[in-house]
């Protein structure tokens, strides 16, 4: 028993020594425990809409005057025409259109009804529902107190349209979500492991003292899986167009083309992995663990962004899966060009040559 206890206090200096020990064990918890209970949630709360008030009478006012005062919503212009509500919402800055018809006032008191036309965007149909829902919820409640000052009852009918998605069908969310989880570990992990394992076996170099320049090793160990990687693009359009009955609204070659871009910034991100890592091992831990959490938790596809604290929207601008997850559900599902995502395709080309840059330049370092 002395023996043991002997061993037991051994360990425990070994592991309190240990500082990326401690941090594992103490600070991950915490670190979690914090950003999921921020980050994870369903709720919808501050979503941009625009409202178009044709009426501008008592009654259209009360109600947009409740739709302000909800923190569900946030009234982003009160004037706009049709044209432009459908050009933001091809760009995704809002997420509900609310119209008002002329006479609106009127109407409900002549006539004891009157219509409100919704427009949501239902790329996201979980979304789609929560905001109509919320915004039914307002109307019921206006109409509520109209009834209690009236003999006659009186309602108001909103008029639901779903813009790109009426169905509601869940897979124009989840496919360019799945498509930049799937390239995200697929790119950066195995890329990761290529170089890593070349340092491992010795033969790295072999290969360094060979006529190549560093820069072609690299570019070498990573253009086969920009090759595989593409071909899986293929497979998960193929599946949804003709499994899941996804039909792609917009360009096959744009979308090819951003796709190409964003396995070229998951080939970066592996390649800086594998730079700064020395077994196989690590470099899988870091590009499962370092990649899978954020690609879920910040790319925007499974929980809301807007209604993370503003220091973890921030932190997702970093995350390049967010981009490619926007770009991909324009395209795909609201048919856009690419003056609808020049500046998310900017962004991922400004992170794919700092990664590029920063892996070279410790690839040579390592070679000094």
């Amino acid at each position: 028993m002395k023996q043991f206890l002997t061993f037991v206090k051994k360990e425990f200096a070994h592991v309190l020594r240990d500082r990326k020990t401690l941090l594992i064990l103490f600070g991950l918890p915490v670190i979690q425990i914090l950003i999921f209970g921020f980050a994870l949630t369903n709720e919808v709360k501050k979503s941009k809409v625009i409202i178009v008030d044709h009426a501008k009478d008592i009654a259209s006012q009360k109600i947009i005057t409740k739709i302000g005062t909800s923190e569900y919503f946030e009234i982003e212009n009160t004037a706009l025409n049709r044209q432009q509500i459908e050009t933001l919402f091809k760009k995704g800055e809002i997420k509900l259109a609310i119209i008002f018809p002329e006479h609106f006032n009127h109407d409900l008191l002549h006539q004891n009804k009157a219509t409100i036309q919704v427009i949501a965007d239902s790329t996201d149909p979980n979304t789609a529902n929560t905001l109509t829902n919320y915004l039914s919820s307002v109307v019921a409640d206006y109409q509520g107190e109209l009834n209690k000052e009236s003999k006659r009852p009186h309602r108001i009918i909103p008029e639901m349209r779903m813009l790109y998605n009426p169905e509601l069908k869940g897979a124009p969310n989840f496919v360019p979500g799945v498509m930049a989880l799937v390239l995200m570990l697929v790119c950066v992990m195995m890329t990761a492991i290529s170089i890593v394992k070349e340092k491992e076996t010795g033969t790295m170099e072999i290969l360094l003292v060979s006529p190549f320049r560093p820069m072609l090793v690299i570019l070498a160990k990573a253009f086969p899986y920009l090759i595989l990687s593409l071909g899986n693009v293929c497979t998960i359009l193929l599946l949804s167009v003709f499994v899941l009955e996804l039909p792609i609204s917009g360009s096959i070659f744009l979308l090819f083309a951003e796709s190409t871009l964003f396995i070229i910034t998951c080939l970066s991100l592996g390649l800086l992995i594998s730079v700064n890592t020395e077994s196989q091992q690590v470099a899988m831990l870091i590009s499962l663990m370092g990649m899978l959490l954020p690609t879920v938790m910040f790319s925007g596809f499974m929980f809301p962004i807007e209604n993370m604290p503003v220091a973890l929207q921030w932190l997702s601008n970093v995350i390049p899966a967010k981009w490619f997850y926007i770009i991909v559900k324009s395209i795909m599902i609201k048919g856009v060009g690419f003056s609808a995502i020049w500046q998310e395709t900017l962004i991922l080309v400004a992170i794919t040559l700092i990664l590029l840059t920063i892996s070279i330049k410790n690839f040579k370092i390592r070679l000094a």
